[in-house]
């Protein structure tokens, strides 16, 4: 398979730049796959595990949303909250949890976006669950 650039960076610190056969999205609109000559597409992230393939392996990351620029010579991704799954401790996902429903109760309270954001913080519970 052809290879392609990567990156993951999070406002914390860069997570990965290697190239990369495959790498499986979580999208906010349905899990996607991206590899080389990719048709261009914007997308929003959803929380999940973000999963590359590359010469050495898989790597796999978890990410709390974000953005992903695919393009046909590689995938950009900038995550709000990201770290490699290896790091994943239950310290690191009930933090994520909280701040999941703390976003929860904000929107609840303005009475804006409380749907999205009772489902980013159930699926963010899942997926610490699923972790653990």
């Amino acid at each position: 398979m052809a290879d392609f650039k990567f990156d993951l960076v999070s406002p914390e610190r860069r997570l990965a730049e290697l190239d990369a056969t495959e790498v499986q999205i979580p999208g906010a609109d349905g899990d996607m796959t991206a590899m080389a000559d990719h048709a261009p597409t914007i997308t929003t992230l959803r929380p999940g595990i973000l999963s590359v393939t590359h010469s050495g392996g898989v790597e796999e990351y978890i990410v709390s949303g974000g953005f992903a620029e695919i393009t046909g010579t590689g995938v950009s991704v900038l995550a709000e909250k990201a770290f490699p799954k290896s790091e994943a401790t239950a310290e690191a996902m009930d933090k994520l949890v909280a701040d999941a429903t703390a976003a929860f109760e904000a929107a609840k309270a303005s009475g804006h976006g409380a749907d999205e954001a009772d489902a980013v913080r159930n699926t963010m519970t899942e997926l610490a669950a699923s972790v653990a």
